[in-house]
């Protein structure tokens, strides 16, 4: 769960409040209703969509979404799975009496563990995550950074470095080049998914 946690709060904080929420609903769906983990991601999921829904002045999805965030919330202690869940609770009231808020000041960012975690940041678990998540999020080729992650974890497990993982990194904090980082990331994975298939095909003959 952390690794998801930690992704889907970089997500929100570098501002991609309508994708944050991919980071964490795979498994809030597998918890049990009312549980506190599942209490903590259902307020999360509700409080990024308030959050979006107000920065496209959809004041009374925001305040709907705002309030029922803040139920969701409201039997957690301040701080929960390193979340600071008071601060959070604060910036949905503000957002449920008043979502305009957000075209005054920024929201609120989140935090883990006492940390403003970014995308820049994130351990390599946690940009598999996300970087899964803006790729779906952001239309490319979703199959191309599942196999690079792939490949990212092989390295990894192998204790070297990755030219995956790096590339996967430079995908999430780069947006001004971001499409030249997947064109390079596709023709990595294209590579290697052919040196795999001729190994392979030594084997099968």
């Amino acid at each position: 769960m952390r690794a998801s946690l930690r992704a889907g709060v970089a997500i929100y904080n570098d501002g991609y409040y309508h994708a944050a929420h991919d980071a964490w609903e795979a498994h809030w769906l597998e918890l049990e209703t009312g549980t506190d983990d599942e209490l903590l991601l259902h307020g999360l999921i509700q409080f990024t969509a308030a959050v979006y829904h107000a920065t496209n002045r959809n004041w009374a999805g925001a305040t709907g979404l705002a309030e029922s965030a803040g139920d969701y919330l409201a039997s957690l202690p301040e701080t929960y799975r390193g979340v600071d869940v008071s601060a959070v609770r604060d910036e949905l009231e503000t957002f449920a009496s008043d979502p305009g808020v957000i075209e005054r000041r920024q929201p609120r960012s989140l935090t883990h563990e006492g940390e403003k975690v970014t995308l820049e940041g994130l351990k390599p678990a946690e940009t598999f995550v996300a970087a899964a998540v803006l790729a779906e999020e952001l239309g490319y080729e979703e199959r191309v950074v599942e196999d690079a992650i792939e490949f990212a974890r092989g390295d990894l497990t192998e204790g070297g470095t990755s030219d995956f993982l790096a590339l996967l990194h430079d995908f999430l904090t780069e947006p001004e080049t971001r499409a030249l980082v997947f064109d390079r990331l596709e023709g990595h994975v294209a590579r290697e998914r052919s040196k795999r298939d001729d190994v392979s095909g030594l084997f099968d003959t």
